[in-house]
């Protein structure tokens, strides 16, 4: 198992856990991503990988371990301030104003930004908006909503941001046109990808690192291809007996 290769890293976990009452849900994570740097989180239903999104956005607290975003220690700061050091986040469910416009809602997020962004004409052209800017965003399909909140969230001009299953319920033409946007934004906008997903021929083609989470605890770091063959990742998806030959 590796721990993501050379270079400094500009979001890093260290020992992270976190328990609600008695149940242990992340147990010692350690991970990092670094600058410009597409990395997939995947994982069983259940592993605690939103729960890991949730305590790196602020908006859980840890139980033990420490968070760092480009060296500082933000453990214990809340949401906007994290926001703020240029980490950003989409949700599962994508939740635009939605009696607010395409345009007003990029307009609204922007107004947070700490510093200067692309335009709103810009951002709407790069995810594939700029034909629908006038529109209501709660009148768009779950798959435009998602890139309205996409559009929010480039507002702030992030560092890293943190995609919380963007391709879920997407069909294959609708992902492959995200794939392809993400890797615009990463290599257009130089903004590094945390990404949990269940779609895995884009997670494989997409990612250029790997982690996985299994009952809270990463069992496998690496490349696509390693983590693919790895056996302790085989024996979480498809069960011991699936994973050896008889």
């Amino acid at each position: 198992m590796t721990t993501g290769g050379s270079g400094a890293a500009l979001l890093a976990g260290r020992d992270v856990s976190k328990s609600f009452g008695g149940l242990q849900v992340l147990k010692n994570v350690t991970f990092a991503v670094r600058e410009r740097e597409i990395v997939a989180l995947i994982g069983p239903n259940g592993a605690g990988k939103t729960t890991l999104f949730n305590l790196i956005s602020g908006l859980e607290r840890l139980s033990d371990g420490s968070i760092h975003v480009a060296g500082r220690d933000v453990t214990r700061l809340p949401g906007h301030a994290i926001c703020r050091l240029g980490i950003g986040r989409t949700f599962q469910t994508p939740r635009p104003f939605r009696d607010l416009s395409v345009a007003d809602n990029v307009r609204t997020a922007a107004l947070f930004a700490t510093e200067p962004a692309p335009t709103t004409a810009e951002l709407l052209a790069l995810v594939g908006l700029d034909d629908q800017r006038d529109m209501r965003a709660g009148q768009l399909p779950p798959a435009r909503r998602k890139l309205v909140e996409l559009a929010m969230v480039l507002s702030l001009r992030p560092r890293l941001i943190l995609l919380d299953e963007i391709l879920g319920g997407l069909n294959p033409a609708e992902a492959g046109q995200f794939v392809v946007l993400l890797r615009r934004i990463r290599d257009e906008q130089g903004v590094a990808l945390f990404w949990i997903d269940h779609v895995m021929w884009a997670v494989m083609d997409t990612a250029e690192r790997v982690i996985v989470l299994h009952h809270g605890e990463v069992i496998a770091d690496g490349d696509p291809q390693s983590v693919a063959r790895d056996p302790a990742v085989l024996d979480a998806y498809l069960g011991r007996a699936a994973a050896t030959p008889s």
